[in-house]
Parts: C-alpha cells; sequence; structure tokens
C-alpha cells in the first residue's frame, strides 16, 4: 500500500534520493550527461528545492511504500489565478506499474481542488521525447502548444505544455 503526504523541508533528501534515480533513468537517452548534471544541480540541490518551497510556491507531494520509503514524488504550483502547473512527477524505476504515478496524479489534482474549488485548469511541461507522454495522454491531458526553454548553460527543456480543465 501508497500512501502520499505533502513534503516538508525535512523531506528533501527523500526527494532527493528519488530523483538522483528516477531522472537519470527517464532522461539518460534523451539529455546529454552534461545536461542531466546541470539539471539535477537546478532542480534539486537542497537549496533550490528549499527556495522552491519556501519562496516559489511549489507544493511537494512524496509517495511511499508501507515501510515508508520514498517511491516517488509529485510537485505542484499555482501559475496564475486559475492555472496550475504539475511541476513534477517522478516514480522510482522498480516502482513503476504500481499505480504510483496515477495515484500521485490524482493526488495531484485533488490538493489542486481543495486550493481552488472552482474551475481552473491544470498545466505541465513534458520533454518531446519522454515516453511518459502516453501516460500523461491516458490521464486525460492534451497537447496544447510546444516551446524550446533556455534554462541556462545553453541548455534547453524542448517540451510539450500539455493541459487539462480541472
Amino acid at each position: 500500500m501508497i500512501t502520499i503526504q505533502q513534503a516538508t523541508l525535512d523531506d528533501c533528501a527523500d526527494i532527493q534520493a528519488v530523483a538522483n534515480v528516477a531522472f537519470p533513468a527517464t532522461y539518460a537517452n534523451i539529455l546529454s550527461e552534461d545536461q542531466l548534471k546541470y539539471m539535477m544541480e537546478w532542480m534539486y540541490a537542497t537549496e533550490n528545492l528549499h527556495k522552491q518551497m519556501l519562496d516559489e510556491g511549489h507544493t511537494y507531494y512524496i509517495a511511499r511504500t508501507e515501510s515508508g520509503v520514498p517511491a516517488g514524488y509529485v510537485s505542484i504550483r499555482q501559475e496564475g489565478p486559475d492555472l496550475y502547473h504539475l511541476e513534477k512527477i517522478y516514480v522510482l524505476p522498480d516502482m513503476q506499474g504500481k499505480h504510483i504515478g496515477h495515484t500521485l496524479f490524482k493526488h495531484a489534482i485533488r490538493a489542486i481542488k481543495a486550493l481552488h474549488p472552482s474551475p481552473c485548469r491544470m498545466e505541465l511541461n513534458v520533454n518531446r521525447s519522454n515516453p511518459a507522454l502516453g501516460f500523461y495522454k491516458r490521464m486525460g491531458m492534451e497537447k496544447v502548444r510546444e516551446g524550446d526553454f533556455p534554462i541556462g548553460n545553453g541548455y534547453y527543456m524542448n517540451d510539450y505544455i500539455m493541459g487539462m480543465e480541472l
């Protein structure tokens, strides 16, 4: 059984533990090793996670196994009056296929609806080569636009933006 809890600053090490495995596994065949290293630091260094949580409005939720081991996480952030962004959703590779991603995705929707009971929209950026595109489509999201977004050091995120009405 999987439980999901809202993360605090004390949970950053658990988020990093999952990210250190899931993020490179997701992008090993998509991004260069240098870009992977850059993005891991940019998104998952302790000070950057703290900044996301304290200053940038990211709310993380961690999925844990029955024994309390972190198996995945999701992050949401309000981007506009009626717009929320699913910032991150990752599950450990050996835990995939157990509906943890589905559970995290549905939890993100419930969390957004609790924050914003009136109709709103949820969007996410997903790399155009990411095999998770099929997952997001199955969850009800549609591709609405695409873009190449500079992230520093000459690197870009080459993404589809997917969205759904909540």
